[in-house]
């Protein structure tokens, strides 16, 4: 972010609308597709500005310009229109594994999903499950089903995630962030689901691509899903979009089985490899960082630590926080010099545009060297009763940031230490943040996986992040001359 109005934004949550698939029927769906119309290249028109900004900013430059050559390639597939111009592809700037389009021929993917494939059919059957969405008008669908005429059912209908699930005070923080973030919690059903995987296959296959990477790509997210599960101390049985999707495993038993049935046979591995070497991965440190239990922005020039047990999430406006004795949020908002004023603003934001919310209790501190205002209140929720604590920080005269937390009632000192630990950071702290970047390399003789997992940029789990980033199986091992991708840290 800048230090105007880009901000650190978390989705506490998941994937979006690529992290599932399936499959049902594929050629006969997919001949069936209506040209984009006039009131749909408007409207995707009117709100790609939008989606860009909440997902990270597009990125431009060769790995741009690469995603958007097979995203317009296998979008031309469709039959939604006869030329690679009526589409627009964006690589998005996010570090989040996501994919998305919306009508009017707009497909999106970001950065941190590239990495995680393996050749130029994987990328090519994502950007073409979304497209499916598109061809199949399944926005169009989710949106009549929604009570709202806003941009919030345009949004819902492409499948974004809820902020706070369903825990205590989820309902009221994730209100107010819905609206921040402009995002309503719908998504494709199965059979939509479904339905986009078998388009997708069947677009890979026109296109010449093997129909198989649709399974493949499928296979890299479930075990990269588990594999963040076990690190975080998570339950990774039931996966994040497992409550309106397709089970994971079954969906790649499906995919595989699907594309048995349809010709093409072109990965384009070494070209794909080639094209996305040097890629971002992970936080972008514009955007602030994540360190451990450490969160540190070293344009902003502030740092804080989350409470053990605790995960973090950034992204585009916050970082979010979230555990079982409760979930929060640090973000910005406009800041006229006063503090108290500042942390009204924020509770009413909380309660939404029917709600007085108010803090019950307002006191003014300091907290490491910066002004501060702590405000709290209690809430009935249907869940029972809830605290709710905004901290505001005084960074600049015209420039604030805060914490906003929800907990079951009687237990806001989880969160204590966090509160505590938002500072000032130096400008060699500053210096030292360096972003991870993809670097692809050739294994030589004698190198093995464990050799080369050396090589990741991680204090731990280098060989399973390894095995996931690759595709490797558990008793895989690589060859000489294989060309595989490592994370290392790099300007």
């Amino acid at each position: 972010m800048t230090r105007t109005n880009r901000m650190i934004l978390a989705w506490a949550a998941a994937p979006l609308a690529l992290v599932h698939t399936g499959c049902m029927g594929g050629a006969q769906v997919a001949s069936a597709s209506t040209p984009i119309t006039p009131q749909e290249a408007k409207l995707g028109a009117q709100y790609h500005p939008q989606f860009v900004a909440e997902f990270g900013g597009a990125m431009t430059g060769r790995h741009a310009q690469y995603v958007e050559q097979v995203g317009k390639k296998i979008a031309l597939q469709s039959g939604l229109a006869n030329a690679e111009s009526a589409f627009t592809v964006t690589l998005l700037n996010s570090p989040v594994h996501n994919a998305f389009a919306v009508p009017g021929g707009y497909v999106y993917t970001t950065r941190q999903l590239v990495t995680l494939m393996n050749n130029e059919a994987e990328l090519a059957g994502v950007m073409g499950h979304e497209v499916g969405h598109v061809a199949a008008r399944h926005s169009q669908r989710r949106q009549e089903a929604a009570t709202r005429n806003s941009i919030f059912g345009l949004l819902g209908a492409i499948g974004s995630s809820l902020l706070f699930g369903n825990s205590a005070g989820g309902e009221l923080l994730s209100r107010t962030f819905l609206q921040g973030s402009q995002m309503l919690t719908l998504k494709f059903s199965r059979k939509q689901e479904l339905e986009a995987d078998d388009l997708g296959i069947a677009y890979l296959s026109r296109a010449g691509y093997d129909p198989r990477a649709m399974s493949t790509v499928l296979a890299s997210l479930a075990a990269q899903n588990a594999l963040d599960a076990r690190l975080q101390g998570r339950n990774a049985s039931v996966p994040e979009w497992a409550s309106t999707h397709p089970d994971p495993a079954s969906r790649v038993r499906t995919a595989a089985t699907k594309a048995q049935g349809f010709s093409g046979s072109a990965t384009n591995r070494d070209t794909f490899l080639t094209r996305i070497d040097g890629l971002l991965y992970g936080d972008d440190p514009a955007q602030g960082v994540i360190e451990g239990s450490r969160f540190v922005h070293p344009e902003l020039m502030l740092s804080f630590t989350a409470p053990q047990g605790f995960i973090m999430v950034n992204s585009t406006r916050a970082v979010s926080i979230n555990g079982q004795g409760g979930q929060a949020q640090m973000t910005m908002a406009s800041y006229s010099g006063d503090l108290d004023a500042y942390v009204r603003q924020a509770f009413a934001a909380i309660g939404g545009q029917n709600s007085n919310l108010a803090p019950a209790t307002l006191q003014r501190t300091t907290i490491n060297g910066l002004p501060a205002a702590i405000g709290t209140a209690r809430v009935n929720n249907n869940n029972g009763p809830v605290d709710v604590t905004v901290v505001a920080y005084e960074f600049a005269r015209d420039r604030a940031y805060h914490f906003a937390a929800i907990t079951p009632a009687g237990r806001g000192a989880v969160f204590n230490p966090m509160f505590g630990s938002m500072r000032r950071i130096t400008q060699g702290e500053a210096s030292g943040v360096v972003p991870r970047r993809i670097q692809v390399v050739t294994a030589a003789r004698g190198d093995t996986v464990a050799s080369l997992a050396r090589r990741m940029d991680y204090p731990s789990a280098q060989v399973e992040r390894f095995r996931v980033l690759n595709a490797l199986g558990a008793s895989e091992e690589v060859v000489p001359g294989q060309r595989v991708k490592l994370v290392v840290r790099g300007r």
